[in-house]
């Protein structure tokens, strides 16, 4: 027998003709350096920049409460502090840290308790302490406004409850928090030390999910809990030492996760409005939900609202008085990006109905007016998130998924038509709080006035009208100093003819010092987006975030192919099966048009990036060069290679199984893979490309970037493989986004920067 040295020789001299000398790059330009300075907007500016959330008003409405982030690369430190602006006086917002108290700087999540008291749950010690903040408001030119030293309320058993919504009807407070099998909060710590103690790190799986998104599932689940919150003749507010878990015994777990809060349930009094996941059916390859109804007085008793007969719910909502329930409900259980219809439910008249069915757009989230007899929401529509409004008809004599009703109460008004709306409110006076974003500015709270006479027009008009005529203000400008030299651009939007002739829309971003008509050619870079069902829209990004690709240099597009959201159903749904044919037809043409219609690019400068299945479209153009982008560089984040495996390996089956037409091993989907996966045309790979992936990233796994980068380097191709152990499907951690910008720019830097064009 011959020895493994003899054996290991042979193979390599058997093999020694197929070796490809490693990859070289064009250039190693170690002088590499992202753009910086006081007019151009940087990758360090974009993960420095304040992060403001969604503002939440008090039930006066005359105060909003903003969260508010910013990081520090030198001190390695994330900020977060909470902001107050009053929303009838011109006093400037007040940073709550600013007051005498060192809790705050310890981060920790804030709510309204009453007009002019916010909670304050903090992690301290082990602990997770609630403080009431009083504050001292005066409305008038030259106001005062000030916060009172925190004072401590009570503490939660465990360190992680979250997601606090305060009824002072019920002088409850309602929040979630993750419970074992038992459903006992109080027991939670104990549990978890037994976990911790328990002499293995073995995780045993009898079902789905076994991981989900960037998580091992572990042997708890996310539950609701109410707890008294009462203030006393004294004045000090005191929090109960009963923690009831208002799902105990039903097998519902809410928040839905893995990105369930507070729209996930709503509270009205002592009733609780909740969606959960349906928990007789595997997780991990169906999305129906169902949507419950509980009472704070008769934890574990819920009352079911919907048929039975549907896919996803989403942004549960009760009216004030709890007489009429809300929600968003897809039709079809297994694909997230199914239409979703506003449903209503009467609940003292015990009637189901549905609206909006016949509206071509999806909400995103809804609230009742004051009176309960119109609904808010917001929806996008055209690559914008747009705020509408939309009557509420008499509730019919039965339930119905289709009632026969005029135009007006399935044909929402639009209110706001800009930017990327969140977060509405309802306020007392006839106004609409609202949050926005765009491609120039991270979230700035608004308000909009006069809605009485738009309630009034969209009620008494027989059919739809075209535009609310509400008031809008600007209340907060948080980045507008930080941002004022940077010459941000808003985006030009652009519009050509797609696949099966459709209409397709797309945007442009010029590069800082772009003149019209000049000689100067410029590089391009094509962004392409996520999902597939998503859309670039006018809104702010913390990550793949236009501005910074166009202040680096690039003439930057953005296209929104076959299967983007918010040009309706019917061209979502169309990439279903079809991942690499009519969004490509898309892309391609809207390339060409681009290139016609902006003839400073230089063509020997164009590059492309994508991430999810955007790194999938950046796989699938590597191996079809005969679609003629002449693309110099590449980079594909976290995307998928081999789409057959991926339908084994990902956490979410339902998505491949709906994309895909069927299991990975079923005829259908086998077919399509071998049409449609990018791992089968390595063999036409030729372009210099950048793989990035998080390890933590259970949606599509890290080897669907190592495997192209083992691909490539066989090939002899100049290839880089970035990997962050430490992130998921996103870049979430600061300096890691920094990183993140630089490898990217200095790979495109290598292939078409200006040393790489002599």
């Amino acid at each position: 027998m011959r020895s493994p040295l003899s054996l290991l020789a042979a193979t390599q001299v058997a093999f020694k003709s197929n070796v490809v000398q490693p990859p070289r790059m064009r250039h190693q330009n170690t002088n590499f350096a992202l753009r910086e300075g006081d007019d151009i907007f940087s990758p360090k500016d974009l993960v420095e920049l304040g992060r403001p959330g969604a503002g939440v008003a008090n039930e006066l409405g005359d105060l909003v409460l903003v969260s508010f982030a910013k990081y520090s690369l030198k001190e390695k430190k994330n900020a977060k502090s909470v902001y107050l602006a009053p929303l009838e006086s011109t006093i400037k917002p007040l940073e709550i840290p600013v007051c005498p108290s060192v809790v705050l700087a310890k981060g920790g999540e804030a709510f309204w308790i009453d007009n002019r008291t916010i909670g304050h749950a903090v992690e301290n010690e082990g602990n997770l302490d609630l403080y009431a903040i009083d504050l001292k408001f005066e409305a008038n030119e030259a106001g005062t406004f000030n916060a009172e030293p925190p004072t401590l309320i009570g503490s939660f058993p465990t360190t992680s409850a979250t997601n606090f919504q305060y009824s002072a009807k019920a002088s409850t407070l309602i929040f979630s928090d993750n419970v074992y099998a038992d459903g006992n909060l109080s027991s939670t710590k104990e549990q978890d030390e037994a976990w911790e103690n328990r002499g293995t790190t073995a995780m045993v799986f009898d079902e789905t999910y076994e991981r989900h998104w960037d998580t091992w599932a572990g042997p708890k689940t996310p539950s609701l809990f109410g707890v008294q919150l009462t203030r006393g003749a004294d004045k000090k507010w005191a929090l109960g030492s009963e923690f009831d878990n208002l799902l105990k015994g039903t097998g519902h777990a809410s928040p839905v996760e893995p990105f369930g809060g507070t729209d996930d349930f709503s509270v009205a009094g002592t009733s609780v409005l909740y969606t959960t996941k349906d928990p007789k059916l595997p997780l991990a390859w169906h999305t129906k939900q169902d949507v419950f109804l509980v009472s704070t007085t008769s934890p574990g008793k819920p009352k079911e609202l919907t048929s039975g007969e549907q896919g996803a719910t989403h942004s549960p909502v009760l009216n004030a008085d709890a007489t009429k329930a809300a929600w968003l409900e897809l039709a079809e259980d297994g694909y997230e990006a199914d239409k979703a219809n506003i449903i209503i439910y009467d609940l003292a008249k015990d009637v189901r109905f549905t609206l909006t069915q016949k509206w071509d757009r999806s909400p995103d989230s809804l609230a009742f007016s004051a009176d309960g007899n119109l609904l808010y929401l917001t929806a996008g529509d055209h690559a914008r998130v747009k705020v509408f409004v939309l009557p509420i008809p008499a509730t019919p004599s039965v339930s119905s998924t289709n009632p026969d009703l005029p135009p007006k109460y399935y044909t929402p008004v639009p209110l706001v038509t800009s930017g990327a709306a969140s977060g509405i409110q309802v306020l007392p006076g006839g106004r609409l709080l609202f949050s926005r974003s765009t491609f120039t500015s991270p979230n700035d709270v608004y308000v909009i006035r006069d809605l009485q006479a738009v309630e009034h027009a969209v009620i008494q008009s027989s059919d739809p009208i075209a535009e609310g005529k509400g008031k809008i203000e600007q209340i907060t400008r948080f980045t507008a100093d930080a941002l004022a030299s940077k010459d941000l651009d808003s985006g030009e939007e652009f519009w050509f003819k797609g696949a099966l002739d459709k209409d397709v829309q797309g945007w442009v971003l010029k590069p800082k010092g772009w003149k019209d008509g000049d000689k100067k050619k410029w590089p391009v870079v094509l962004l392409i987006h996520g999902g597939p069902q998503s859309s670039w829209e006018d809104q702010w990004s913390n990550r793949w975030n236009p501005n910074i690709f166009a202040q680096q240099g690039y003439l930057t597009v953005l296209i929104n192919p076959t299967g983007s959201t918010t040009f309706g159903q019917e061209f979502t749904d169309a990439i279903a099966k079809d991942w690499g044919g009519k969004p490509f037809v898309d892309l391609i043409a809207g390339w060409k048009h681009v290139l016609e219609a902006y003839p400073q690019i230089d063509t020997d400068r164009a590059v492309a990036a994508g991430a999810s299945w955007g790194g999938y479209a950046i796989n699938w153009i590597q191996g079809h060069p005969e679609f003629g982008f002449n693309f110099k560089a590449l980079i594909s984040h976290d995307g998928v290679f081999d789409s057959n495996y991926n339908g084994y390996t990902t956490d979410e089956l339902f998505f491949f199984n709906h994309e895909w037409g069927g299991r990975p091993w079923d005829p259908e989907s086998k077919k399509l893979s071998e049409k449609f996966s990018p791992a089968n045309y390595v063999a036409n790979w030729s372009t210099p490309q950048l793989l990035i992936h998080g390890s933590k990233d259970y949606r599509l796994p890290e080897t669907e970037s190592i495997g192209p980068f083992h691909a490539l380097q066989q090939l002899g191709i100049p290839t880089r493989l970035v990997v962050f152990p430490d992130e998921n499907h996103w870049v979430l951690n600061h300096g890691n986004s920094l990183k993140w910008h630089y490898e990217v720019f200095k790979w495109f830097d290598e292939f078409v920067g200006e040393k790489s064009a002599t």
